[in-house]
């Protein structure tokens, strides 16, 4: 297939990976290539130069004075992020038709789906995110031949009074995330945010008496501050945010690893890169954990209660690595993932030929 790819447009597809989000469209991108499909990605500036990027040209936009002092006015980065999906958007409903077989829209902008009406070919959106107004909106108004997959049953399930969606669980690629040995520290890794819960991670660590790698870009910077680096020392390390090679040595080397989301994870690719890894998890009961977590692999606390996290921390910690490799090789997998997309996006680009 021919196949147009609108990724996010905040960070590059590129490793260290800014979020799920981005690592979730380079392996879609790098498979999708590898099974023979001509790709045009279209994403922010910086992202991996072996995806063929058609980077999103995103304009420097400076507001006059006199729109400045409108009281409505919205930020520059964000009117310079709509310009360039408007343009996008713009130029495959004049062209897209005689370039690409399919649109895959993975980025979390609301134009690709309310300008989808305008297209002549189909566009499927993945929907990686619970209900957010401008994408409540866009779906209203959207096109026919439009398509949505959710990355969860929770998520579909989030999005059903609104939409139909078909779910397809992230899948992680077990090739390079390969078992380890475990038997070290516990492991905490995303983006140090307060939603991350980052600091209640440290929390459970400290009550179970397990030492706690962090991992990953702060994000906040007073957050990290105030609520994670005061609590650093021989039992408490942050190793920095690392590349993607260094980030599997340091899961897989750890004796567990905490998923601690202060609100209802759409996903939860750690979870899903630690079990590869071999480690198992514990984590708050929220959002789609539930569906990646069994008991052989996993234990899950109610949410935000840390004493609790501390015991599933424990608990979690003498699980068998082989069983939690397991899980991620028949329920994670990158190639099961990467077989749904392609047939969903193969079916709708027949329908779309045949109507």
């Amino acid at each position: 297939m021919r196949l147009c790819i609108i990724g996010p447009s905040r960070f590059p597809i590129s490793e260290p990976f800014a979020g799920g989000l981005e690592a979730h469209t380079h392996a879609l991108v790098s498979a999708l290539t590898a099974r023979g499909h001509e790709i045009t990605l279209f994403a922010a500036a910086g992202s991996d130069p072996e995806l063929r990027v058609n980077f999103l040209d995103i304009p420097v936009f400076e507001m006059s004075q006199t729109a400045r002092n409108d009281v409505g006015a919205l930020p520059e980065q964000w009117m310079a992020e709509h310009h360039a999906y408007l343009s996008l958007m713009l130029d495959l409903a004049e062209h897209g038709h005689e370039k690409y077989d399919a649109v895959l829209n993975t980025s979390i902008h609301h134009l690709p789906i309310a300008m989808s009406r305008m297209l002549r070919v189909p566009l499927i959106t993945t929907l990686h995110t619970p209900p957010v107004g401008w994408i409540e909106s866009a779906i209203r108004v959207r096109g026919d031949a439009t398509r949505f997959i959710a990355v969860s049953s929770h998520t579909r399930n989030a999005w059903a009074d609104l939409v139909d969606s078909t779910a397809i669980l992230n899948g992680i690629d077990t090739g390079r995330w390969q078992q380890g040995p475990g038997g070290g520290s516990a492991i905490w890794f995303g983006r140090i945010v307060p939603e991350k819960g980052t600091a209640l991670a440290i929390q459970a660590a400290k009550a179970a008496g397990i030492p706690l790698d962090l991992a990953g870009p702060v994000f906040d910077s007073s957050y990290f501050e105030s609520e994670v680096r005061p609590h650093l020392g021989t039992d408490i390390r942050y190793l920095g945010h690392l590349d993607h090679s260094h980030l599997r040595r340091a899961v897989q080397g750890a004796c567990a690893a905490l998923v601690t989301p202060r609100w209802d994870e759409p996903y939860g690719l750690v979870a899903a890169e630690a079990l590869a890894a071999g480690t198992p998890v514990a984590a708050f009961e929220r959002g789609a954990l539930p569906e990646i977590l069994t008991p052989d692999c996993g234990r899950l606390a109610p949410a935000d209660d840390v004493s609790a996290l501390a015991v599933a921390l424990r608990e979690a910690s003498a699980l068998d690595r082989n069983a939690a490799r397991r899980r991620a090789e028949t329920f994670c997998s990158h190639e099961r993932m990467v077989d749904e997309y392609e047939a969903l996006l193969i079916e709708a680009s027949r329908q779309m030929v045949t109507a």
